[in-house]
């Protein structure tokens, strides 16, 4: 059934002027959400696909104008409105330029801005196509096909820069469907290399009788079947990159020899005695913690640490949603492309975005992928997908969004106990996601690193 909720934020920095002009709206039927400034709008708005931001131009910090930015970048069929005490026109056309749909201006009666959200619902309604902006798929927002503006995302392509000029190995790792496939390519396309082949094998996916003679190659009768030479994985990347998908499965024996290839930098070919000497940049990935089978005595310690040159960890996309608007319209270009005739360009509503931001996406950034094409193809020619185009998974969530209200029992707290809990919480995740690096683990929490070292002191006093 269709959300006819219509969901607002407003950022005000005047309390009393926010929390009547939001109960006000509330009693006319709309949700609505307060930001007492910028900054806590923008977070608003990374969490959650407004229908409507109602913001002053005048704010402490990050103004209006900012957060109106930030609205229409990630959401262009958003409503924006501002609100000025000045009520010069300059301000007005400054407004508009940055996307506002319409302004007034204080002192303001309550009708008067009714009649404004009326117009524009209206005005939206009434507009039936409207396109993401193009701007927002720009290369500053990808890497060779990966798609993020996220703190994690722009880590990543800071990271991949630096390391694809290099030789050394590489280890990617993260949760199935985050993209570590899409990461080596990138790592190729970006070296020296470039101009040699790039060869992936998924060594889970290969029987391990085949697997060794995938990887090294084999001479005639080396074994039942083998009728002619073959060249091996390894030699078919000499001078470029191979990718060892899934390297946590190869069994103990195979791991020997690939360890040996990787330090001599020379194959064997299965049935053969002579060694070929291969120059090959050596990619590895897996979505195992290969620490964990180190500990339990399924995977080589020294290999470990021979792929481990430069570890490459990929976020789940749970823990970048502000990157799924730009990843669907991605997607949804590609597909209008791809998909049958030329489409025209698609968008989607609000509604079905904020579906799409809710789930925990346990596929990650494939799951999102397939979930779009189905959308697309299920779509009948319309220009925008509806919750009904999404699946059965996401339709049944709730989109309304998390207040973070903690439910107070009815025998109470001890406020400190709690606060401090939640603090050693944030702390430690922290500190987990950067591996210990304090100065990643205080930007993180938007701390100083001072501040994040003498919280740790007290914790470990207490």
């Amino acid at each position: 059934m269709a959300d006819t909720t219509k969901h607002l934020l407003i950022v005000e920095d005047e309390a009393a002027l926010r929390e009547v002009v939001a109960e006000r709206l509330a009693d006319q039927g709309y949700d609505v959400v307060q930001a007492a400034n910028g900054e806590e709008a923008i977070d608003r708005l990374a969490e959650f696909a407004f229908d409507i931001v109602v913001t002053d131009l005048r704010l402490p910090g990050i103004d209006g104008g900012k957060v109106l930015e930030a609205a229409v970048t990630r959401y262009p069929d958003i409503i924006g409105i501002v609100v000025t005490g000045y009520g010069t026109v300059k301000d007005a056309v400054a407004a508009i330029k940055r996307g506002a749909t319409d302004f007034v201006t204080k002192p303001f009666q309550f009708d008067e801005l009714l009649h404004v959200l009326d117009s524009a619902l209206e005005q939206r309604r009434l507009k039936s196509e409207n396109a993401y902006l193009r701007s927002q798929l720009e290369r500053r927002y990808s890497f060779e096909g990966i798609v993020g503006r996220s703190r994690p995302m722009r880590d990543l392509f800071q990271l991949l820069e630096t390391v694809s000029v290099t030789n050394s190995t590489i280890l990617v790792s993260g949760e199935t469907g985050t993209g570590k496939e899409l990461v080596a390519r990138a790592i190729h396309h970006n070296s020296p290399r470039r101009g040699n082949q790039f060869v992936a094998i998924n060594c889970s996916a290969i029987p391990e009788t085949l697997l060794e003679a995938e990887l090294f190659g084999h001479v005639r009768g080396a074994f039942t079947g083998a009728v002619g030479n073959r060249v091996g994985r390894f030699e078919q990347a000499h001078k470029g990159t191979l990718l060892l998908d899934e390297v946590g499965t190869m069994s103990g024996p195979l791991q020997m020899k690939l360890l040996r290839t990787l330090q001599e930098r020379e194959v064997e070919r299965v049935g053969d005695s002579r060694t070929i000497k291969v120059d090959v940049r050596v990619i590895a990935a897996t979505n195992s913690d290969l620490t964990k089978l180190v500990a339990a005595g399924k995977f080589r310690e020294d290999l470990y640490y021979r792929l481990n040159v430069i570890p490459v960890r990929l976020p789940p996309l749970r823990d970048r949603r502000e990157d799924i608007p730009l990843l669907v319209q991605h997607f949804l270009d590609r597909f209008c492309r791809e998909l049958g005739p030329p489409r025209p360009t698609m968008t989607v509503s609000q509604q079905a975005m904020r579906r799409l931001m809710a789930y925990e996406w346990p596929g990650n950034v494939r799951q999102l992928e397939n979930a779009l094409e189905r959308a697309v193809a299920l779509s009948a020619g319309r220009t925008q997908i509806e919750l009904a185009d999404l699946p059965p998974e996401l339709q049944e969530l709730s989109d309304a969004p998390s207040s973070g209200v903690f439910s107070l029992p009815e025998d109470g707290i001890d406020f400190h106990e709690y606060v401090g809990n939640v603090e050693r919480e944030l702390i430690r995740q922290s500190l987990e996601r950067t591996s210990g690096n304090k100065g990643r683990a205080a930007q993180l929490l938007n701390l100083k690193r001072t501040t994040l070292v003498e919280k740790l002191k007290r914790m470990t006093k207490n």
